[in-house]
């Protein structure tokens, strides 16, 4: 059994002082001068006027130690050194709380695993976590863990050009295994997602009794796939809110996407700027923030909190990359990075959470196609980031989800 550490967040004061050197010595682009600032502010990325604030304000006014307290003060942490198979050991940190509510009669305790994506970090589970450990009367509640993806936040780095998706999804089961949780569920989104996928098919209803997500990506039920929901398909009318989903699928497929195939092919190359400079960081990490949420009302500090958390990061803002390279050549079909997940597990219970606003949004039926669904809801507010702007529905559809799948 894998020893746990406490662990807590203390960047050295030299690195806080590098990074201020960092941003005082920044030289900014120019941008053009007659772009419209209500509707095209945005539209060739990150603008100037933003970037050149929160540079500014992260120079001298924000206070890292301060959030740092802060984080250690609200989130438990922990690392483990966790024996991947042909890969040796690597050190993996996690957020780990348990619920203090005492079980009986009507009341369960459910381990939850909860996997980040890009550009997000652990810090997105810090919004659900209060709401997941004090379930009311009558309601379940959790055991919450939550790691930092290796090549994420203070775990260690991949390594290897070999190490994979499914080292991921072994390192995360075994993590589970190794605070005592044989059995559990998950709530993923992003890249969390995708692992999350792999880990059901590979360690099924054994360990894993439900699976709950709000980033869900099927494939479009064919004749040769599919052939009985394919027919059921043709004389049903797509509602409003997949119509919607399919007009912001094709937008985001045609104008979102170039991180990825960046990421996916040249993820070096595109290292050495975000490792080298901290406003390059700010500026590629911001816009997906601004774009794949649904208005949220960011602060400045909560910006700055999640580019720091990759800054700082133990094997650096760049390592991320590994994950969409190796999620790219795992895929079976050239071009979808996502075909590796999208087959049917039968053993584990699907929840889904649909926001409009979410980058992907495939119509419902098709998740179908990916395992047996036991509950589907629809929200017309929120984005990407479901467990940052939306943490009530996630957490009452991981709720819903375990009453649906009468786990416990």
């Amino acid at each position: 059994m894998a020893p746990i550490t406490p662990f807590k967040i203390d960047i050295l004061d030299s690195r806080l002082q590098h990074l201020r050197q960092k941003l005082a010595l920044t030289d900014l682009p120019t941008e053009l001068e007659d772009l419209d600032p209500h509707n095209e502010q945005w539209s060739r990325g990150t603008p100037l006027s933003e970037i050149t604030r929160l540079a500014a304000y992260w120079k001298g006014h924000f206070d890292w130690r301060k959030v740092e307290a802060r984080l250690n003060a609200e989130l438990p942490q922990f690392t483990a050194d966790i024996e991947i198979d042909g890969f040796g050991s690597y050190n993996v940190h996690f957020v780990h709380k348990r619920s203090s509510v005492s079980t009986g009669q009507g009341e369960q305790v459910i381990p939850v695993l909860f996997l980040h994506g890009w550009p997000g970090s652990f810090l997105e589970v810090s919004k659900i976590l209060p709401l997941l450990v004090n379930g009311a009367e009558g309601e379940p509640s959790f055991h919450v863990v939550a790691p930092s993806l290796i090549d994420f936040g203070f775990s260690g780095g991949s390594r290897s050009k070999a190490f994979g998706m499914q080292q991921h999804a072994e390192a995360y089961h075994k993590l589970m295994l190794a605070l005592g949780y044989e059995e559990y569920v998950i709530q993923a989104g992003d890249l969390g997602y995708v692992i999350s996928r792999l880990m059901t098919s590979k360690y099924g209803a054994t360990h894993i009794k439900a699976l709950h997500t709000n980033s869900a990506i099927p494939a479009e039920p064919i004749v040769g796939s599919h052939p009985a929901l394919h027919t059921e398909l043709q004389n049903e009318t797509l509602t409003d809110f997949d119509k919607a989903g399919l007009a912001r699928t094709a937008s985001f497929s045609k104008d979102g996407m170039a991180y990825v195939a960046l990421l996916a092919t040249r993820p070096q190359t595109l290292g050495y700027s975000l490792t080298d400079s901290p406003v390059g960081l700010l500026a590629w990490i911001y816009e997906k923030l601004h774009d794949w949420t649904d208005g949220y009302p960011w602060t400045d500090d909560e910006i700055l909190t999640w580019v720091c958390l990759h800054y700082f990061s133990k094997p650096g803002p760049a390592a991320p990359g590994n994950l969409y390279f190796a999620l790219d050549r795992d895929s079976p079909v050239p071009g979808n990075p996502f075909a590796v997940v999208q087959g049917y597990i039968p053993d584990v219970p699907l929840g889904i959470s649909r926001f409009a606003r979410d980058l992907v949004l495939l119509p419902k039926a098709w998740n179908r196609t990916i395992g047996p669904v036991v509950l589907q809801r629809e929200y017309e507010r929120g984005g990407h980031f479901g467990a940052w702007e939306r943490p009530a529905e996630i957490v009452g559809d991981l709720r819903a989800l375990v009453r649906e799948a009468r786990i416990g």
